[in-house]
C-alpha cells in the first residue's frame, strides 16, 4: 500500500476549510491544521511533512514571512501559497522564495487535490506511465529492426533518450531492461558494422565518417560565417552530449546532426582521421613523418595542426593560413585559455581540442575514488555535466555566444563500459589498448571480435605482411591469457574506447548559432 502522505495546512480561518480537508483525507492523505504561522512553525520543528499549504493573508505573521521561516527549517519541504490575490508583484516575492504552486480562494477541492498530486505523486504517476511508454518503445523497436545506418542512428538516438530520463527511476527492473535492450543493440550493431564497414570506407551508401567532417561540415559553415569556431571534445558519448546540452540551450540555437567514427574509434586513428580528411594507411603512406607506429597511443596524435594544416591546403588549395589550432590538455593550457580569448577571433577558423572527457575516463579506470563518484553510466554523465558546468570550455561558448559567429562542437569517438572480457593471443609486441590490438599473429575469439587479416581492406597501416588487427565488438574487452582472472577484475567496469559499439561510433555533431548577440 502506497504510503500516507502527510499535508500541513496553515490558514487563520482554518475550520472554514473542514470540508476541504475532509475530501483530502478521503484520499489517502494525512492533514494537520494549524491557524497561524507561528504555530506552523513550530509544528516544522518538531515533524516532517510532505507538503505545506500556507494562506498568504494572515494576522501576526503573513503567509511569506512564515515562508521564509520555513525554508530555514525545511529547505526542501513543497510549499502551496493559498492567496485571495494574484497579483503579479505577490508571485514574484513568493517564487523569489521557493514557492512549488499557488491557490486563488475561493478554493475549489479538484484544484487542491490537483496540486497536491502533481507535487506529491507526480513521481509515481509518471514512473507509472514512463514504463508503460518505455515497453511499448523497446517492443517497437524489436519489432522493426535497423536495416541501415540511418536506422543504428535512430536507435542510438533513442536508447540515449532513455539513458537520461530512467536516470531518476526507482524500478530497478526498468533499468535492468534497458540494460539488455542496450547489450542486445550492440549485438546487432556490431554484425551490422562488421558486414557494411568496408562497403562504407569504398564509398558506398555510408554515413557521413571521421575523415569527411571537414569537407562536409566545416568548409560550409567557414562559407556562411564571419567566423567558425571547430570544438573536439575529446571521447565524448551521445548520453554525455545529451547532459551538457540544456546548458548550451540558454546560449544558443542548436542544430544537431550524426557522423560516424572511423575504426579503430580511438584517438590516433579517429582524430587523425577528421583533421587530415585521411584514412590511417592513407596518412602512413603521404605524411609518414606523422605516423609514428608504436604502442603508445600519444605518439600518434602530437601532429594534429600539421595534418590540418595539409588538408586545409587541399581544400582551399588558394587560401592562405586562416586557422588557429588550440589543444586544452593541462591546467597551464585552461590558464592561458583564460588569459587569452582574444586568439578565438584572430582566424576564421579556430579549432579547439578538449582533452578532458578522455583523461578523465583513464583516470576513472585507476582511482578508487573517481569509480565511488561515477560507478556507472549515469555517474559519469552527472560528472561530465559537473565538469562541463565549471569547464574553460563553456567559460569559452559563453563569450563566443555574444559574438557573430558559428560553433561546431563534436567528438571524435566515444566510449563504452566494458563489461566482459575474452581472451587475446600473440606476441609481447602487440598493442596494450584493451578494445583493439594490432600485431603479429593475433589470435582471439571472433564470436567477440572483428578479425582483420588484410589491414589495407580497412584502410589501416600494414607494415609487414603478418600485421593484424582485432577489434573487440559490444562491451568486451581482450585480456591476455597470462594472469586472466586478475586482469578480467582489474579492468571490468572502466570505461574504453576503440571498437565497436553505438557508443564508440555513433556520435553527435551540433552547430551553434549564438542567441545574445546585441
Amino acid at each position: 500500500m502506497k504510503e500516507q502522505r502527510e499535508i500541513l495546512w496553515v490558514d487563520d480561518e482554518i475550520e472554514l476549510l473542514r470540508s476541504h480537508i475532509i475530501f483530502l483525507e478521503q484520499r489517502q492523505y494525512r492533514v494537520t491544521p494549524v491557524s497561524n504561522g507561528d504555530d506552523a512553525v513550530s509544528m516544522l520543528k518538531e515533524h516532517n511533512f510532505d507538503l505545506v499549504l500556507l494562506d498568504q493573508m494572515m494576522p501576526g505573521r503573513d503567509g511569506l514571512s512564515t515562508l521564509v521561516e520555513i525554508k530555514e527549517i525545511d529547505s526542501n519541504v513543497p510549499v502551496v501559497m493559498v492567496t485571495k490575490s494574484e497579483a503579479e508583484e505577490l508571485m514574484d516575492h513568493a517564487i523569489v522564495r521557493q514557492v512549488d504552486d499557488y491557490l486563488v480562494k475561493p478554493l475549489n477541492p479538484h484544484q487542491i487535490i490537483s496540486v497536491c498530486k502533481r507535487i506529491l505523486d507526480a513521481q509515481d504517476i509518471q514512473e507509472k506511465q514512463l514504463g508503460e511508454v518505455y515497453v511499448a518503445e523497446m517492443n517497437r523497436l524489436k519489432r522493426s529492426p535497423a536495416v541501415d545506418w540511418r536506422g543504428w542512428v535512430e536507435i542510438h538516438q533513442k536508447l540515449s533518450d532513455w539513458d537520461i530520463r530512467l536516470e531518476r527511476f526507482r524500478d530497478m527492473g526498468i533499468q535492468s531492461l534497458q540494460e539488455e535492450a542496450r547489450q542486445e543493440a550492440n549485438a546487432s550493431f556490431g554484425r551490422f558494422v562488421t558486414d557494411r564497414y568496408r562497403d562504407w570506407i569504398e564509398g558506398g551508401d555510408a554515413p557521413l565518417l571521421s575523415v569527411q567532417l571537414i569537407r562536409d561540415r566545416i568548409l560550409p559553415e567557414l562559407e556562411r560565417s564571419e567566423q567558425v569556431i571547430f570544438v573536439v571534445l575529446d571521447c565524448m558519448r551521445l548520453d554525455q552530449w545529451l547532459a551538457i546540452e540544456p546548458l548550451i540551450r540558454d546560449y544558443y540555437d542548436l542544430t544537431k546532426g550524426f557522423y560516424y567514427s572511423i575504426l579503430p574509434t580511438a584517438t590516433p586513428y579517429a582524430r587523425n582521421g577528421i583533421f587530415s580528411g585521411l584514412f590511417p594507411s592513407e596518412i602512413a603512406r603521404a605524411f609518414p613523418q606523422y605516423w609514428i607506429e608504436q604502442h603508445e597511443e600519444g605518439s600518434k596524435n602530437r601532429f594534429e595542426n600539421e595534418l590540418l594544416e595539409a588538408h586545409l591546403a587541399r581544400l582551399r588549395p588558394r587560401s592562405s593560413q586562416i586557422h588557429r589550432y588550440i589543444k586544452i590538455l593541462s591546467a597551464d593550457d585552461v590558464q592561458a585559455m583564460r588569459k587569452r580569448m582574444d586568439v578565438l577571433f584572430s582566424q576564421p577558423l579556430t579549432v579547439i581540442v578538449v582533452n578532458f572527457m578522455d583523461i578523465l575516463a583513464h583516470a576513472r579506470s585507476e582511482s578508487e575514488v573517481l569509480q565511488e563518484i561515477a560507478p556507472d553510466e549515469s555517474g559519469f554523465r552527472s560528472l561530465t555535466r559537473t565538469w562541463f558546468q565549471h569547464s574553460v570550455l563553456f567559460e569559452v561558448l559563453k563569450v563566443l555566444a555574444h559574438r557573430p559567429c558559428t560553433v561546431v562542437l563534436t567528438t571524435d569517438h566515444g566510449s563504452i563500459c566494458g563489461r566482459r572480457a575474452t581472451k587475446v593471443f600473440g606476441g609481447r609486441e602487440i598493442s596494450r589498448n584493451l578494445r583493439y590490438k594490432f600485431g603479429h599473429n593475433l589470435r582471439c575469439d571472433q564470436r567477440h571480435a572483428l578479425y582483420i587479416r588484410n589491414p589495407q581492406e580497412y584502410k589501416l597501416p600494414r607494415e609487414s605482411a603478418t600485421k593484424r588487427y582485432v577489434i573487440a565488438k559490444e562491451d568486451y574487452y581482450f585480456v591476455y591469457p597470462t594472469h586472466y582472472h586478475e586482469y578480467r577484475r582489474q579492468y571490468r567496469d572502466t570505461f574504453q574506447h576503440g571498437g565497436i559499439s553505438l557508443e564508440e561510433m555513433v556520435l553527435p555533431i551540433a552547430i551553434l548559432h549564438p542567441k545574445l548577440i546585441s
